[in-house]
């Protein structure tokens, strides 16, 4: 079951069918146009306004008979060009999930019922932000939120910075909707604690002037080397996103 299976076992797995699919579609750099991978891959995007649900990945019927269609993704509307991405390529980490479960010796079958959708959701992080490339960009742009979506430009905010959690260095990285936090979280080990003074000091300064923020620490006294907080503010909403560098806890 994918619950028995070592973490780093299931990322390798998940990052390495991303990786052929790309190789597949001869996608060779950032920003990764999901769309065009599908079809690259032999699979059709169709829109349909009326959807309710973001995608859909369904088999149309060979109007010629005799066999199978060809694989269809229908995406329903989305408000933004990036939930758009998400969503094809959620749905290409549908049609390719059985690779995964194959690396790791799971039979579908056998696995929970929200398994395939689980695998589709981590492989839909790993075509957007493809492992190899995230983390040779992320030092030498020093994880800048900013500079990672402009290189990154399909992906959201959001998705890359939940996608920083799976790389090195040891961070927590922190979400805040309209001036409440909505989630928190490090790749350090444990549950974090909560936002210390020095990352609330950073966080409302770009929340208030809307403009990015940091700050560094001396990790010997505090436990922190850094924190740096983007804002990413709209006209009827603000998020912020916080990412604290630490030494330890």
């Amino acid at each position: 079951m994918l619950s028995e299976i070592p973490v780093d076992q299931f990322a390798a797995a998940l990052d390495a069918c991303a990786a052929d699919v790309l190789w597949e579609a001869s996608v060779a750099e950032p920003p990764i146009d999901a769309t065009l991978v599908a079809e690259r891959i032999g699979l059709v995007v169709a829109h349909n306004h009326a959807l309710a649900a973001r995608g859909r990945l369904v088999e149309l019927a060979d109007p010629r008979g005799g066999g199978t269609g060809q694989g269809t993704i229908v995406v329903g509307p989305a408000e933004r060009p990036e939930r758009l991405q998400w969503a094809v390529a959620h749905e290409i980490g549908e049609s390719v999930a059985h690779r995964v479960f194959a690396a790791l010796g799971v039979r579908p079958e056998e696995a929970p019922e929200d398994a395939r959708e689980q695998v589709a959701n981590h492989l839909a992080s790993c075509l957007l932000l493809p492992r190899d490339w995230f983390a040779a960009d992320g030092p030498p742009l020093n994880w800048d939120l900013v500079a990672l979506k402009e290189r990154y430009a399909t992906a959201s905010h959001e998705l890359i910075a939940r996608r920083m959690l799976e790389m090195p260095p040891p961070i927590v990285v922190t979400l805040c909707d309209l001036g409440r936090f909505r989630w928190r979280r490090s790749n350090a080990g444990g549950r974090p604690p909560r936002l210390l003074p020095e990352e609330t000091n950073v966080w409302r300064a770009a929340h208030e002037s809307g403009k990015p923020a940091s700050a560094t620490f001396d990790p010997t006294t505090t436990g922190l080397e850094s924190v740096r907080c983007w804002p990413i503010h709209e006209n009827d909403w603000k998020r912020e996103i916080v990412r604290t560098a630490i030494a330890e806890w």
